[in-house]
């Protein structure tokens, strides 16, 4: 049987997310599990704690039996990523790039269309994303 209210996409990463982020150390999908509630099966849960390895947004290490989970880096890094994914997905998924770039930035506020385009330029300086504050 399948649940009755479906979680949106990508809303159960972000609620594993949080809740490693709000732990004190490492955790095992059983605790991860116990944590969430919501009658999760232990297989979604470790199903999701292992997409979440695959994306590099949580370490895994041998724990007994199991393996303990952490995050790479904070909940705010982990999002990010995960969002940034996601829209790297949809982007390339066929449609018109220029078209969907186009309509996203035409839809920004002034706010986040300069920080884009200061994003753009320490890109083109040689600067990743994560090389200190934007000036």
């Amino acid at each position: 049987m399948g649940r009755r209210n479906p979680r949106p996409r990508g809303a159960l990463e972000s609620e594993v997310v949080a809740c490693l982020a709000a732990a004190d150390g490492p955790l095992t999908p059983a605790q991860v599990q116990t944590e969430l509630g919501d009658d999760l099966a232990y297989t979604t849960v470790l199903t999701t704690l292992s997409r979440l390895h695959d994306k590099q947004v949580v370490t895994r290490e041998p724990h007994g039996r199991a393996h303990v989970y952490r995050l790479v880096g904070g909940r705010t890094d982990a999002e990010a990523g995960l969002t940034a994914r996601e829209m790297r997905k949809l982007l390339d998924g066929g449609v018109d790039r220029a078209s969907v770039l186009a309509q996203f930035v035409g839809r920004l506020d002034e706010d986040s269309e300069q920080l884009l385009r200061d994003l753009l330029d320490r890109r083109r300086s040689g600067f990743g994303p994560g090389d200190g504050p934007l000036a």
